[in-house]
C-alpha cells in the first residue's frame, strides 16, 4: 500500500474509533489509568488505537496515551515517519469539532460584509493583541458574516471594555473603533446587561482557552491570528 494511501486509511479509522463503545479491555485501561492520573483529571474516553498496542486517553480535553496494563504515560504527538501525518493533531481537530448551527449566536455580535455568505464564529478578548491582528485582517475580507462572542478571559477591565461596546448604539463600529484605533465608547448606562456569563460558560463547555479562536461553518477551528491568505484558502476549502 502506498505511503498516502496507508496514511488516509489510518486517518479514517482514527476519526471513526469515537463512534464505537468501549470495548472490555478499553474498560479496564480506563479503570486502571483514571485513579493514577489524579482527582482532576476527567477521563472522557479511552480507545485502543491502531499503532503499537497504545490506548489513547482523552483527559481534560487534550489526548495522552497508554499502554494495556496503564503502566506508563506517553505525552506528545503521533507522527508517522513515511507521511508525517499528525495523528493526534487530526483527532484533538476532530474532537474539537462543533456544530456550527448550534452555537447560541444571540450571544455574539453579528457583522455583515458584502453577501455575508461565508461565515465564521470568533472568540475575542478587548485586551487581545492577537484579536485585533486578526481584525485588521478582517478589514481585507469581503462577503464573510461575522460573529463575535467578547470572551473576557485577559484583564479584571476586559468585561468593562466589552460591556461599553456591546452596549454601544452601534457594536461594531464601537468595536472596530477600539481594536483597530484605541478609542472607546462612553460608558454604558447602568441598566444595560450583557451575555458575559453566558459566554464565558459557552467557551469553557467548547475548550476555547485562548483568544482569538475562530470557528468555521463546517466545524473545525484554529487557535489564533491568521493572515488574510490563510483565512481565504480556509474559507475557500470549506464546501
Amino acid at each position: 500500500m502506498k505511503a498516502a494511501t496507508w496514511a488516509a486509511a489510518m486517518l479514517a479509522t482514527l476519526v471513526s474509533m469515537s463512534a464505537w463503545a468501549e470495548t472490555a479491555q478499553e474498560a479496564a485501561v480506563r479503570k486502571a489509568i483514571t485513579p493514577r492520573l489524579g482527582e482532576e483529571a476527567k477521563v472522557e474516553s479511552v480507545t485502543k488505537t491502531p499503532y503499537s498496542g497504545l490506548f489513547e486517553v482523552q483527559v481534560n480535553g487534550d489526548i495522552i496515551y497508554t499502554d494495556a496494563k496503564a503502566e506508563y504515560l506517553f505525552v506528545g504527538r503521533v507522527v508517522d515517519t513515511r507521511t508525517y501525518q499528525d495523528y493526534t493533531k487530526a483527532r484533538l481537530d476532530e474532537i474539537n469539532k462543533v456544530t456550527f448551527g448550534n452555537l447560541p449566536l444571540e450571544l455574539a455580535m453579528k457583522e455583515v460584509k458584502g453577501n455575508g455568505k461565508r461565515v465564521i464564529a470568533v472568540f475575542e478578548d478587548p485586551n487581545c493583541g492577537y484579536c485585533k491582528r486578526f481584525r485588521r485582517t478582517l478589514e481585507d475580507v469581503d462577503n464573510i458574516t461575522v460573529y463575535t462572542f467578547f470572551y473576557n478571559i485577559l484583564s479584571p477591565d476586559s468585561i468593562e471594555k466589552s460591556r461599553n461596546i456591546w452596549c454601544a448604539p452601534d457594536r461594531s463600529k464601537a468595536w472596530s473603533d477600539w481594536m483597530l484605533n484605541g478609542k472607546l465608547p462612553p460608558t454604558a448606562p447602568a441598566n444595560c446587561t450583557t451575555p458575559h456569563e453566558k459566554v464565558i460558560e459557552l467557551g469553557r463547555s467548547m475548550k476555547v482557552t485562548g483568544t482569538p479562536t475562530i470557528i468555521f461553518a463546517d466545524g473545525s477551528r484554529i487557535p489564533g491570528a491568521i493572515d488574510t491568505k490563510a483565512l481565504e484558502a480556509k474559507l475557500s476549502s470549506i464546501k
